[in-house]
């Protein structure tokens, strides 16, 4: 396995992708209400990030040599669908849904990720939870990414957490490396033991996105042969930063700061500081 520590240098410049990441999120976030054409959040996304002169990431990416390309700039995964949605002329945000925008950005040779889920409209206390839930997560994550850690110890906390509440977690989709590949070593899960699991050492970036159901684990893969959803069609969420290891706190290339705050509520003491280099 080859894990490429990054220079400050590279780290800088992953920080601006993740944060155009952040601003087109941002930007998506004043067009969630019901009624909504999840293609036209596409499209915008896609606008937007040329306009900032980034290159829409998700478009036409290959999983697989063999794989059919993805066809869109974002990933809209509404409800029970956990990941990899597609958003489309007849996938309109209906009031009470939940709806995860995922975005990444390729900029000055390299890349930014992150998600964040939506509720749309008035959601139930359930659904409330699930997302409250999963922000969480994140953060317990990510306090454990620090040089010295290993990977389980950021899939356990995630795990432990979650688990606690009474949700699952979907152990086939898994976090990852980020640099000059969308995906690079090693692998995130958001499950694992304690003091196992890959080293991490300062300048790892690495994305943490936890994906949490609400009812069991086990998921299925849509025949469009991206769209992932829960096998007991109970809602799903996900969310993700883009983080760079280091010795005392990590620290978050991506950020929420541009979702508009009424999603945001009750998250603003989870945010780890940034260390000071």
């Amino acid at each position: 396995m080859n894990i490429t520590l990054k220079t400050e240098s590279e780290i800088d410049m992953i920080r601006e992708s993740s944060l155009l990441v952040s601003r087109t999120l941002g930007m998506i976030s004043e067009e969630i209400k019901p009624g909504v054409i999840t293609l036209t959040l596409d499209k915008l996304a896609e606008q937007f990030i040329q306009d900032n002169g980034g290159i829409p990431a998700f478009k036409n990416y290959k999983s697989s040599p063999d794989s059919d390309p993805f066809p869109y700039t974002l990933c809209v995964s509404l409800n029970e669908e956990v990941v990899h949605g597609f958003p489309g002329k007849d996938k309109i945000l209906q009031e009470g849904d939940i709806v995860s925008i995922d975005c990444g950005v390729l900029k000055n040779g390299f890349y930014g990720d992150s998600a964040f889920t939506f509720p749309v409209g008035q959601i139930t206390p359930e659904k409330e939870l699930l997302l409250q839930t999963t922000r969480e997560s994140l953060y317990e994550g990510i306090q454990k990414a620090i040089a010295g850690n290993r990977i389980g110890d950021v899939g356990y906390a995630i795990q432990h957490f979650v688990e606690s509440k009474g949700y699952s977690v979907v152990v086939e989709m898994v976090g990852h490396g980020v640099g000059v590949k969308l995906h690079e070593p090693p692998e995130v899960p958001n499950y694992g033991k304690k003091g196992q699991g890959v080293l991490l050492k300062e300048g790892m970036v690495i994305a943490i996105e936890p994906m949490i159901n609400m009812g069991k684990r086990h998921i299925r893969q849509a025949k469009d042969g991206w769209t992932i959803y829960t096998a007991d069609r109970n809602p799903s969420a996900h969310f993700e930063h883009t983080i760079v290891v280091r010795k005392q706190k990590a620290e978050v290339l991506s950020s929420f700061e541009f979702i508009k705050e009424e999603f945001c509520r009750n998250t603003s003491s989870l945010q780890p500081q940034i260390v000071d280099e």
